[in-house]
């Protein structure tokens, strides 16, 4: 059989598609992270501060008990390709999880996006920050608690992409937006939607073939996800520098997962109580020692004390 080939038009590149027939799965023909736009000049950059500080905690809090760091994958502000019918079309979650999927593409580099039909999982966490404008592609249908558009408005400024027609001609699509998306085509199993205006967590669940809103727990963890073992709250804190209501990750009673920063910081706390604990044992010791008529440099020497601890143990005297 001759190859067919197909052209995809993005901006000023062609990607030339080769099939055969019969057809070969798409991870071998269509494009990789390697060959798709990682970003659009249209699209604006992060709308604020909060979008850049808020998925770095996210991340650097995630502890998963059945994941390594290197089984696990996250992302923020990252291009996720979804469809193989239209490979431009794509979303950009504020943040996002996958497990089971190396931590480095094809565990050899930093991904430049994330292609679903590459990589072969979707996500399993998703997170949006609601900014003015965001509410209805990121509620969907529970936007304002009604359907105001059941084909999901979207706010992408890339609001078309192109299709190849039957006949090897280009058309155009229009791509749902991004509640759709994850419900009913990456099919992310949590997804939560935040404000930090009003600090409010919305949180929708997959059941059967669609989200359902559920309820919040009154105290941190307002969310467990028993299947991942970890637990989301609002954390009212300061975060590199910054005090605000963040989202943060938990554990089942509620405490407070701890950054890299935070674990080094807390690791060096406990090794200074434990020197001071230390010291303050031996110069017990030396007390007792003296206490039983002992000259101070015989006590010094069985003691191994240093200067320091000698010359405390004269000002007590």
């Amino acid at each position: 059989m001759v190859p067919i080939t197909r052209k995809l038009m993005a901006t000023d590149t062609v990607i030339h598609i080769e099939q055969d027939d019969p057809p070969r799965s798409p991870k071998d023909i269509l494009p990789t992270m390697y060959d798709l736009p990682s970003e659009y000049l249209e699209e604006p950059g992060l709308p604020d501060e909060f979008h850049d500080l808020q998925p770095q905690l996210l991340s650097r809090t995630l502890s998963l008990s059945g994941y390594s760091r290197e089984n696990c994958f996250t992302a923020s502000d990252l291009n996720l390709y979804y469809n193989v019918r239209h490979p431009l079309w794509h979303k950009r979650p504020d943040w996002f999880l996958v497990v089971d999927i190396p931590r480095l593409y094809e565990q050899r580099d930093l991904r430049r996006s994330y292609v679903i039909w590459q990589e072969g999982n979707p996500p399993t966490v998703v997170v949006e920050f609601l900014s003015p404008g965001t509410e209805a592609e990121d509620l969907g249908r529970f936007y304002d608690e009604t359907a105001e558009d059941s084909e999901g408005e979207s706010t992408n400024p890339v609001a078309s992409a192109v299709v190849l027609s039957g006949d090897n001609q280009p058309t155009r699509a229009k791509p749902p937006g991004k509640f759709e998306v994850y419900e009913t085509q990456l099919r992310v199993p949590y997804y939560f939607v935040y404000s930090r205006f009003t600090q409010r967590l919305r949180y929708f669940k997959l059941e059967g073939r669609q989200y359902q809103e559920q309820p919040l727990n009154p105290e941190a963890p307002l969310v467990w996800l028993t299947d991942l073992e970890i637990g989301l709250g609002i954390w009212q804190g300061a975060f590199e520098g910054v005090t605000a209501a963040w989202l943060r990750w938990c554990d089942k009673q509620g405490n407070w997962l701890l950054t890299d920063t935070e674990q080094e910081q807390q690791a060096k706390e406990q090794a200074q109580q434990q020197f001071e604990q230390v010291q303050t044992q031996v110069l017990q010791a030396a007390q007792n020692l003296l206490a039983t008529g002992m000259e101070l440099e015989q006590v010094a020497q069985i003691l191994n004390l240093s200067e320091s601890q000698a010359q405390a143990l004269r000002t007590l005297d």
